[in-house]
């Protein structure tokens, strides 16, 4: 259909006829699913408003054609604009009611999730009370009305509020039911939802009480889905955060297949995903007291050897969240911290300042961790992290020296490295914590005369705030230490 074909069928919506109206409605339809180039033809036609009227006429033909139309228009941004000033939405809502037919359904549910996509849509459809009839339509019998309204319902659900009407509608089993779905993007858009409904307590509840574990757990358990795993870990990791889940999933044997699978999976995104799982669960104590017993110890300390830089992070990133436990802690002695001191030396300074930040953790108040980290090599490693441009990979790396200082021998290799030249950019930085933290670097490794001195020879005519810090730390640390000379200012 050319263009003034297209002009005088846009003209035949204001007939009073309803075949012509009808037929009008079908040809706009096939030369709007040609291309986004005739939709905005369509819109600058002048085909929208005519349309808008024509969604609710009492012809069943009529109404359906334009229903479809709709659907397909509304993934043009400009008529999605305009649909929202025409105020729409309680017209294409009213079509999603049980008495219309599937066909309907399907259009005027695409339609939505088209218009979802952007705030103000959202809200319309909010507004308009859209939600309630999208979740009743999620045992419609027809696949594609349930993917439209699944996906209107993810886009809605991004909102707080939604997220609360949505667990007042009890809509948990339902969305759950769409994971035994024969069409993987069903499932993908199911999971996705439950992604972000399961950031809230009240709807983790409600899954665990509707049996959600068991659908999410039967999905990793299946590796023609692996197109999934990544998705169905992201909903156990927000699980987790739930003390009551975590007790059910370690009860029944699930915990130690969720680690036996990511320890085992190759694809790198779920390897990824179940180390921030592990992470996200073991800020509660007695997660990491459940996970320590079930020895996670081993899985993360085999992600570690990822050849993924997003694994390692991840896995670094648990390690530190489980050092909390005094048992995690001594199993990574001898496992773990030579495998976090190699990473120390990664191109990726990502990776590096989240192995940091596990040797910082793991180093704090024990003295058996801090040799261990000497003893691989790491007091090197951790010199050339002070270089490092991220500033938290400096703090981290200063934070491990400071520790390993702590003994003398190990402050005397320490020395050795020349530490003094190293820390003095960082005691020049602009990021208070990184500055106070290589303060305390050189409190902890200046503890003899000949370190004193160097230390005087270097900043001998620095006046500036970071030499009066470093000095601050210097003498609260000689004190410490017993070594405490007035005799050296």
């Amino acid at each position: 259909m050319h263009l003034k074909k297209a002009a005088t069928v846009v003209l035949m919506l204001h007939s009073t006829e309803e075949e012509i109206l009808a037929k009008a409605c079908e040809a706009i339809y096939k030369f709007a699913l040609k291309g986004e180039e005739n939709k905005a033809t369509l819109l600058e036609l002048g085909a929208v408003e005519p349309l808008t009227k024509l969604i609710t006429h009492e012809d069943k033909i009529v109404r359906r054609n334009a229903t479809m139309i709709f659907g397909i228009l509304a993934s043009n941004s400009d008529v999605r604009k305009l649909l929202r000033e025409l105020e729409v939405m309680s017209s294409v809502v009213a079509q999603l009611a049980p008495k219309e037919e599937v066909i309907i359904h399907e259009f005027a549910s695409l339609c939505l999730a088209n218009m979802s996509v952007e705030y103000t849509g959202k809200v319309q459809i909010f507004e308009h009370g859209g939600l309630e009839p999208l979740v009743r339509l999620l045992s419609s019998p027809d696949p594609d009305v349930k993917k439209n309204s699944i996906e209107c319902i993810y886009n809605l659900v991004q909102d707080f509020q939604c997220r609360i009407t949505l667990q007042e509608l009890n809509a948990m089993p339902v969305i759950l039911e769409l994971l035994k779905s024969e069409y993987p993007i069903i499932q993908l858009l199911a999971l996705k939802t439950l992604g972000v409904i399961t950031n809230d307590k009240e709807a983790r509840v409600m899954l665990r009480d509707s049996q959600g574990l068991d659908h999410l757990l039967k999905i990793l358990e299946a590796k023609e889905l692996n197109d999934l795993h990544v998705e169905a870990l992201s909903v156990i990791a927000n699980c987790l955060e739930d003390m009551d889940t975590m007790m059910l999933i370690q009860q029944t044997g699930s915990l130690k297949k969720l680690l036996s699978f990511a320890e085992n999976s190759a694809i790198p995104d779920v390897q990824k995903n179940a180390a921030k799982a592990i992470t996200k669960a073991a800020y509660d104590a007695e997660n990491r007291k459940l996970f320590h017993e079930q020895e996670v110890e081993k899985c993360l300390v085999t992600l570690l050897g990822s050849e993924n830089d997003g694994t390692k992070i991840a896995a670094s990133q648990a390690i530190s969240a489980m050092s909390e436990n005094s048992g995690s802690k001594d199993f990574f002695n001898n496992q773990g911290i030579p495998q976090l001191v190699q990473l120390l030396k990664s191109d990726n300074e990502e990776v590096s300042e989240a192995a940091a930040l596990a040797l910082a953790n793991l180093t704090t108040c024990n003295s058996i961790n801090a040799k261990a980290a000497a003893k691989a090599d790491g007091i090197d490693a951790l010199i050339n992290v002070l270089s490092s441009k991220r500033d938290g990979a400096v703090a981290n790396a200063a934070t491990v020296l400071t520790n390993m200082a702590m003994q003398e021998p190990l402050r005397a290799s320490i020395q050795s490295h020349d530490i003094m030249h190293a820390i003095i950019g960082p005691l020049h930085s602009a990021n208070t914590v990184m500055q106070s933290k290589a303060a305390l670097t050189v409190a902890a490794t200046a503890c003899d005369v000949e370190a004193r001195t160097e230390v005087r020879a270097l900043f001998h005519n620095d006046i500036h705030s970071p030499i009066f810090l470093v000095c601050t730390y210097w003498w609260i640390n000689l004190k410490h230490f017993q070594v405490f000379d007035p005799t050296h200012h």
